[in-house]
This record gives C-alpha cells, structure tokens and sequence, in this order.
C-alpha cells in the first residue's frame, strides 16, 4: 500500500479563465495530469479538493464551481468539498488519509498563495511531511 497521497487543490472552472484565472493556467493542469498520473501508476491515492462559496462565482453546482475538462479525474479519485481555504477545517480529510494508512502528501493546484498555502500549513502541522508541485 503507498503511503503517499495527492491532493488536487481548487483546479475548477472559475480560476480557469477571466479575472480569477491562475496564471499559465493550461500548463499547469497539463503538469498536473501529469504528476497525478503517476500518482495513479504508483498506487497513491488521489483527492480532488473542490472550494465553493455560498451564493458566489463558485457556488456548488454553478458553471464556475465544476471541474475543467482538460483535468484528468478517474472513477477511482476521491472528490472533496471544502468551504475554507484549509482542506482539513470541517471537512473529512484527515480521516480519509487516516483509513488509508496515508503519512506523507504531495500538494498541487491553483493559486497557491490562497488554499495551497492554508491547507500545506495545516497538514505540516498535523505531521504530514508535504511535497509541493512546482508549475514548471
């Protein structure tokens, strides 16, 4: 069993394009089907981490809020919702990382100055020693 999990962070619709799209936004999720893929090939579980805001631009469900089509999601993926910029406040994470005998992360996603940040702190804080994907 792999020890190491990905978490896929607020890859969706409404930081894809406009005014609130991540930067090189098509490279990225290029290079982030590709980290995931191999995540896949190891063994690693994968978690997609959706953020949504109440009667917002990423309300559940709305156009903004869905998943791009170019990021490569199996069946096999757990998919998340969270309504903070830390994964684990209010959400069910850490317990899924602990059924799967989860130690170590490897982070990626959009805007990582926002909830890559917040989630990476509090997963160090927990004891998971985290890796984060670089864009380049």
């Amino acid at each position: 069993m792999n020890s190491t999990a990905l978490l896929i962070i607020d890859v969706q619709q409404g930081l894809c394009s406009g005014d609130n799209a991540a930067f090189a936004v098509d490279d990225v999720i290029q290079r982030i089907n590709s980290v995931s893929r191999k995540a896949r090939a190891a063994g690693a579980p994968v978690v997609v981490i959706q953020h949504e805001t109440r009667g917002g631009d990423m309300d559940h469900e709305t156009a903004g809020w869905k998943l791009p089509a170019a990021l490569h999601v199996e069946g096999s993926d757990v998919l998340m919702r969270k309504t903070v910029s830390d994964a684990f406040l209010r959400t069910e994470l850490h317990d899924i990382l602990q059924s799967r005998g989860i130690s170590r992360l490897v982070i990626c996603g959009l805007h990582s100055e926002f909830c890559i940040d917040s989630t990476t702190r509090r997963a160090m804080a927990l004891g998971y020693p985290v890796t984060l994907v670089s864009d380049g």
